[in-house]
């Protein structure tokens, strides 16, 4: 029996139809997945989390209340209080996050299908950065390369950590600025931190004299300023450094202070006072910046004409 040359066409342009179609059946649509995302949340859960949420950030806000004026009252424990005080609000962050889960969502054979399905997808496309910061934040809290309170340098800002959080860290500039880094940018880049937990820093700073100068009582003005200083924190050594250097294209002479402050909190007021009173002494001792200095040959006269 010889078969009709169309059948052939139309059942291909059938299954075409119908394919498609068999597809859009079996997906849910908006309706169902609106109807499924309603039965799985509890609303009355919902409520409840509203009141804890309430509850959990008045807390915090009296904790951190409580631990800056423990710090004002007993500043050599102010770096603990503030490690504690964080370490107790990072588990506070972690255990309301999953009450309030409890509470609202309502888990069920329906709500895992759903949810292990294109919705887990979705969710995890748009959480996926909102997760890294998170676990970035855990390993922040166990490797810990800086604590609250300490002077860092990161991305080309300089301050002092104020929170660590489960999304970010803030930290406030020298110029009163709040900068918010997402916690899964310190995975990857550098952090410098100052004092690590200590409040005693160390404070670098740099004064240039000319090569012709008195070099000697320069370095004893610096060391005493450094040494005199209401901020300096003594128990550390306080060291002067000499070392020719080429600046702007002649060499001068630089003296390194380096002297540790007695809180991280006083660096600029300590770089302020040492270069008053540095600056006064170079004046009363007539002791000049580095200057282009031209030398001048002497030659005798009986020398000027080689003999014949």
């Amino acid at each position: 029996m010889k078969r009709h040359p169309l059948i052939p066409l139309s059942a291909a342009i059938l299954a075409q139809c119908l394919v498609p179609a068999l597809a859009l059946a079996q997906e849910p649509s908006d309706e169902e997945v609106i109807a499924q995302i309603s039965q799985a949340i509890r609303w009355g859960g919902v409520v409840t989390s509203v009141f804890i949420i309430i509850g959990v950030w008045v807390g915090l806000r009296f904790l951190n209340n409580f631990v800056e004026n423990l710090g004002d009252q007993f500043t050599a424990r102010r770096m603990l209080f503030q490690k504690l005080g964080t370490i107790v609000q990072f588990f506070v962050y972690i255990g309301t996050i999953a009450t309030v889960i409890a509470l609202s969502v309502r888990f069920d054979a329906k709500v895992l299908t759903f949810l292990g399905g294109t919705a887990a997808v979705a969710v995890g496309f748009a959480v996926r950065d909102l997760v890294a910061s998170f676990i970035a934040g855990v390993m922040i809290m166990i490797d810990q390369p800086f604590q609250v309170g300490d002077r860092v340098e990161f991305g080309g800002e300089y301050g002092d950590i104020t929170a660590i959080g489960l999304r970010s860290v803030r930290l406030q500039t020298l110029s009163d600025n709040t900068v918010t880094i997402p916690n899964n940018k310190f995975l990857t880049d550098m952090t410098s931190c100052g004092n690590y937990g200590a409040l005693d820093m160390q404070v670098v700073m740099d004064f240039y004299i000319g090569l012709d100068q008195d070099i000697t009582k320069a370095r004893e003005i610096v060391t005493e300023a450094g040494l005199t200083s209401r901020y300096v924190h003594l128990p550390k050594p306080v060291v002067v450094l000499v070392n020719q250097v080429i600046q702007d294209n002649y060499v001068a002479v630089r003296l390194q202070l380096k002297a540790y402050v007695l809180d991280t909190q006083y660096e600029k007021a300590f770089e302020t006072d040492v270069n008053l009173r540095v600056m006064r002494a170079f004046a009363q001792h007539r002791i000049e910046p580095p200057a282009i200095l031209h030398r001048t040959i002497h030659v005798e006269r009986g020398m000027e004409a080689a003999p014949a």
